[in-house]
């Protein structure tokens, strides 16, 4: 495994292995890998002649009052999961090199951004298409992996992948989640004994209107208002939203009730403590 910090000899390399036909499996972490990455990485394993890992704390994501300074970084223990995963390289830029001096340019995705975490995090999910976008053209991969659990997130990278007609396919793949349901999270890490014990609350919320819905309830304000009364049950969590959208690209039913034959996307998020967590479920009925 090599481990590359130039963008010049990023282009270079995967340039080279292009030129051979090689296929390359991309997946973008922002680090403090966890088994939800390292699906990822196996994913791109198992059907890539090359594997690409890229360790990047995108500060564009982030905004002042975020936590860009206490993200949780340990980029020896990445590279070790990274070699074990059979990863070929692992890019490692710089804020200089990926946001050099005068850098103005930055993606929006104006109608799914709009939705979600797009309403109480404006600058986040601008800071993603952007240096995904970035991360495309350096690492140009045939494949680029992500995880359902930031499910606007890959709306959003299918969106701009399709309407920049960038040559890649995007894959998502299933949230990987604790024993006890928790979608796992590098912020996870943040979470005090209790914190951890009532973050939980999540998952069983999504369950709860997944189940009402199965059961044949189609009014989504009635879902929702029975999924707000419980997760306001625990002590901790404090909602940011809880929706129910179509899937394919977050648009909202007509007359608020949901239609037989849809894919169906219930996304929820809260602060536990101090820690914002989001999780989120798709079906179809």
């Amino acid at each position: 495994m090599k481990i590359v910090k130039t963008i010049k000899v990023m282009k270079e390399t995967v340039d080279e292995l292009r030129a051979q036909g090689k296929s390359i499996g991309f997946v973008p972490t922002m680090g403090y890998l966890h088994e939800g990455h390292l699906s990822l990485v196996r994913e791109a394993r198992k059907n890539n002649d090359i594997v690409v890992v890229s360790i990047y704390v995108n500060p564009a994501q982030f905004a002042p009052h975020e936590d860009l300074e206490t993200y949780p970084r340990n980029f020896e223990r990445d590279e070790n999961l990274c070699a074990r995963e059979g990863t070929d390289y692992i890019f490692y830029p710089d804020d200089q090199k990926m946001y050099p001096e005068r850098y103005q340019t930055y993606i929006r995705v104006t109608e799914i951004e709009k939705k979600l975490c797009g309403i109480s995090r404006p600058i986040f999910l601008k800071g993603v298409a952007t240096v995904c976008t970035k991360l495309f053209n350096i690492v140009k991969p045939t494949h680029a992996y992500f995880g359902q659990k930031d499910y606007q997130q890959s709306l959003i990278i299918k969106q701009l992948v399709k309407d920049l007609n960038l040559d890649l396919n995007i894959v998502v793949c299933p949230i990987v989640r604790e024993k006890d349901g928790l979608a796992m999270s590098s912020r996870n890490e943040y979470l005090s004994e209790n914190e951890r014990k009532e973050a939980v609350c999540l998952y069983k919320t999504w369950n709860l209107g997944k189940k009402m819905i199965e059961e044949g309830e189609r009014n989504i304000e009635k879902i929702k208002k029975k999924m707000k009364e419980h997760i306001e049950n625990y002590a901790f969590p404090k909602i940011d939203y809880i929706e129910i959208y179509n899937a394919e690209d977050l648009s909202e039913f007509e007359n608020n009730a949901i239609k037989e034959g849809r894919e169906i996307a219930i996304a929820l998020a809260a602060m536990v403590g101090k820690t914002r967590l989001i999780d989120n479920v798709v079906f179809k009925i």
